[in-house]
């Protein structure tokens, strides 16, 4: 997958657990002026780690999501493995920060589902 794909709500929970591997699942929203620059930052990522699958959630489309996950600051990410969620990342907007929070995030035991 080299690209961020859109995720809605009703195919969320299925097309997590049915994709192989790690997962990033980025919160966002058209207005938010951080989503747009984490978006190409997303997309530069996508070009450099084609096995990480990256989805997007519209956070005013999908709101029973963003309330699910407790997302109150936008953009927020979170790290999926095998299918199953694993941890919230926090990182500054930048690609080898990214790439750090993901490899830290590894090495902690799988969070549960907030």
């Amino acid at each position: 997958m080299a690209a961020v794909y859109a995720l809605e709500q009703f195919e969320f929970h299925q097309t997590l657990e049915s994709t192989p591997g790690l997962s990033l699942v980025f919160f966002s929203s058209k207005e938010c002026l951080s989503c747009r620059y984490w978006e190409q930052l997303l997309e530069q990522f996508c070009k450099k780690h084609p096995d990480i699958n990256v989805f997007k959630v519209d956070a005013g489309l999908d709101q029973a999501l963003t309330e699910e996950f407790d997302v109150f600051h936008l953009p927020s990410l979170f790290l999926y493995q095998h299918g199953r969620y694993h941890s919230p990342l926090q990182a500054e907007a930048r690609l080898d920060a990214l790439e750090s929070a993901i490899t830290d995030a590894l090495e902690s035991p799988a969070e549960e589902m907030p």
